[in-house]
Order: structure tokens, then C-alpha cells, then sequence
């Protein structure tokens, strides 16, 4: 239990000074001070313990119209967060409680209690709740299972595979009876991870062309799925590689998302008519129907060991820009956090 007194009169946070071009750098973000405003009925304040830094958080830096709207030059970023109440005007949360909301990127956020959802602490620790139990392992699991349809005794290849997604992915889908699954990452040391995970097959994308090492993993076989992280050169290799019928879930495409010049799409697409493949791009919003089902699943297999998951933490609010480009340069094993 937190035994705040005093509430916060100003909260630092981290704002979009401007819109990157490319590359983010650091002149892109600010860190400034707050207000915290005063409780209304029905809202609670939360000190925030960690915050997730997500790949997607790079399109919103965009002033394009999107599925999510663009951030605010001059206002805070925000994004998946977990922390304790340290105050409560709602009779749904209490102080002590550990939610999970979106106003990440700062230290505090007052919101609507109606707008967490409680981190069941005595399951995982709260940092779990931004990955493998939260919106990262939901995209796993509903992912592969309902947008991939992916069935027992599949094939599947993972690229970003090291990635919080990733290694989720692969790990559900040996869980759920792959008969191989493969992964692609971007150093020896993340290949290495990924095959103490359980994956069968895994290799550098840095090391040889793509294609050349999915051909050699996936065998006279091919591949029957493919969860796609990546784009570009792995969406063409998987192309390639998929069997009649094959399934690709398109969650990510991190290799363009700096990209100032329009990227080339696959120039084997027309594989995909006499292949009879299906491409589904998916958002994990549109899949929620499913979250009962995945914390159920999720809670066990870790409790079991079945599934593990990595963390790579970065400790202070002012490093959050740094963990930002971080990732988007790949330096993360798992999940990428910032601990405040």
C-alpha cells in the first residue's frame, strides 16, 4: 500500500517537440513539467511504475491520418502503462491497486478509473501486464491463432522474432503443436535466445539473404505461416516460402517505418494468386474479443513454464526518448520498458 500523503502538484512528462523525418532524434522529444490536475468524481491518480515504448508509436509521430490519431507537437506522448493509485474518487479502485491505462510517458496520470483495467500482481509482476499478459502477448496469441488460423502440425516462420511479439509468437505456437517454427533476429546473441526459447530453427537476417536461410531452415517442407514483424525482404522471402493455402498475419513492417521515400512492396505478390495465400493485416484493437480466452491461456502457460518472457528495462522517464529510438534500432531483447 502506498502511504502518499501529499498528492504531486506537478508531474514530469515527455512531449513531442517536433515530427521526426526518418530517424527519431533526441530533438525530437522534451521533457517538461505538468500540472496534475485535481480529481473528478470517478477518477483516480496513478504514480506510474513502468511504461512501454511500442513500435507502432512511430507512425503517430506522423501528421497522417491513421488508426490511431497523430501525437501532438508540444503535448505528451501517451501509450500503455501500469502503476499504483495513490489517490481514488471511485468506488471501483482503490488506493494500493496496480492498473493498467494509456497515459504513459509521465511520471503521474490522473484519469477515468472506468479507463484501467487491474493488474492481477499476484499472477505476474506488474511489468507483465505491458507484455506477455498484456496488449504484446494478446497480438501473439489472437495473431497466430485467429488471424493466421494457424492449426497443429503448421510450419511457422517468425520474423522480429526476438521482439516482444515474437518470442511470444513462436513459443504459442510450439505450445499449440507447430511441427517447426522458425525465427529470424538481428544478432547472433538474440538467434541464441531464441533457440533456448524453443524454436526450432533460427538465423541472422544480417548474415545472408533471407530468402537463402528460410529456404534452408524451412526444408523441401516450406512454411505454412508466417507472422510478419518485419516487411520488406522477409515479407518476400516468406512469399516465396509459403505452401498452397499458407496464412500471414501482418502485424508490423519495422523495417520501413523511418523510411522517408515510399518503400517497394513484395515484387512477387502474384505468388500469392496460384498459392492461393491469405494476407490479414490486423490491429490487436479489433481482436479483444479474445482477451478472456488469452489471459486465461497466457496465466497458465507461464505459471507452468511452457511460456518466458524478456524484458530489456531502461531506468528513468528522461530516458525514454533513448529507449524510443533504441528500439526501433532493435537493441531490445522482449519487451522494451522504461522503469520509473
Amino acid at each position: 500500500m502506498s502511504n502518499v500523503t501529499v498528492l504531486p502538484a506537478t508531474s514530469p512528462e515527455i512531449r513531442l517537440a517536433s515530427r521526426p523525418v526518418g530517424r527519431p532524434v533526441p530533438e525530437n522529444f522534451e521533457l517538461a513539467e505538468a500540472t496534475v490536475p485535481q480529481l473528478d468524481e470517478g477518477q483516480i491518480l496513478v504514480r506510474n511504475l513502468y511504461i512501454s515504448v511500442d513500435p507502432y508509436m512511430r507512425g503517430r509521430m506522423n501528421d497522417v491520418k491513421s488508426y490511431s490519431a497523430p501525437f501532438a507537437v508540444g503535448a505528451a506522448l501517451d501509450g500503455g502503462a501500469v502503476g499504483e493509485v495513490i489517490a481514488s474518487r471511485s468506488e471501483a479502485r482503490k488506493v494500493g491497486d496496480v492498473v493498467v491505462h494509456q497515459l504513459g510517458w509521465r511520471e503521474y496520470a490522473v484519469l477515468d478509473a472506468a479507463g484501467t483495467t487491474v493488474a492481477r500482481t499476484d499472477l505476474a509482476p506488474a511489468s507483465a501486464f505491458l507484455g506477455a499478459l498484456g496488449m504484446t502477448g494478446l497480438t501473439a496469441y489472437a495473431g497466430l491463432l485467429k488471424v493466421a488460423e494457424f492449426k497443429p502440425g503448421d510450419v511457422v516462420f517468425v520474423s522480429g522474432a526476438a521482439g516482444a511479439v515474437g518470442s511470444l509468437v513462436g513459443q504459442i505456437a510450439k505450445a499449440m503443436g507447430a511441427a517447426k517454427v522458425i525465427g529470424s533476429a538481428g544478432t547472433p546473441e538474440k538467434v541464441a535466445r531464441l533457440l533456448e526459447l524453443g524454436f526450432d530453427e533460427a538465423f541472422n537476417y544480417r548474415d545472408a539473404p533471407v530468402l537463402d536461410q528460410l529456404k534452408a531452415a524451412a526444408g523441401e517442407g516450406g512454411i505454412d505461416v508466417y507472422f510478419d514483424n518485419v516487411g520488406g525482404d522477409h515479407l518476400e522471402a516468406a512469399l516465396s516460402t509459403l505452401n498452397v493455402g499458407g496464412r500471414v498475419a501482418m502485424c508490423g513492417a519495422i523495417s520501413q517505418y523511418n523510411s522517408t521515400e515510399p518503400t517497394p512492396g513484395p515484387r512477387n505478390l502474384m505468388l500469392a494468386i496460384g498459392k492461393q495465400l491469405t494476407l490479414r493485416g490486423f490491429l490487436v484493437g479489433g481482436q479483444r474479443q479474445h482477451g478472456a480466452e488469452f489471459a486465461e491461456r497466457m496465466a497458465g502457460w507461464l505459471a507452468d513454464g511452457t511460456l518466458r518472457y524478456d524484458e530489456t528495462v531502461v531506468d528513468g522517464l528522461e530516458n525514454a526518448p533513448q529507449a524510443f529510438m533504441d528500439l526501433l534500432e532493435g537493441a531490445n531483447t522482449g519487451k522494451m520498458l522504461v522503469r520509473l
